[in-house]
């Protein structure tokens, strides 16, 4: 048997009252059902959350090598997922290293647009603070209601 995946990064700021995680950015909701909800809707769930992750990380960073950064992610043994895309990683690497870092270039990323020039620590507030936003627009948005569709047939 298989671990069931979760997009949580150990940081749940919905224990302090938040309405929407600011680490893994699900709803106080979500987390209290995801392990009630079939493989294929938490499939589609992270699917959603890494895009939401890649859409506001790429407004400040690009990655321009993979292998670089997985192998920093390897270094400081930031867990990651094999199938996360590499901003939605790189959001991760900011989060827990947003001190240490100085050049993103050795992390296989380059800060592009409004991310230019910023260190990491105030790169890492700025996607904090879209990403907390933005998950709580997706908090507000109802979700689609499949129980009206037809179940899969084995």
């Amino acid at each position: 048997m298989s671990a069931i995946a979760s997009p949580c990064v150990g940081l749940c700021s919905t224990t302090l009252g938040d309405r929407t995680c600011r680490g893994c950015q699900r709803s106080d909701a979500e987390i209290r059902d995801w392990f009630a909800l079939a493989g294929d809707e938490r499939a589609a769930r992270m699917a959603e959350l890494d895009a939401l992750r890649e859409a506001v990380a790429g407004r400040y960073l690009r990655l321009v090598d993979a292998a670089a950064l997985e192998a920093q992610l390897k270094r400081h043994r930031i867990r990651f997922r094999a199938d996360q895309p590499g901003l939605s990683r790189a959001v991760e690497l900011l989060r827990v290293g947003r001190e240490r870092i100085q050049e993103l270039a050795r992390y296989g990323l380059a800060p592009t647009g409004p991310g230019e020039g910023l260190p990491a620590a105030e790169l890492h507030a700025r996607l904090a603070a879209e990403l907390q936003a933005a998950a709580e627009a997706r908090r507000l948005t109802p979700l689609p209601d499949r129980s009206a569709e037809s179940p899969s047939c084995p």
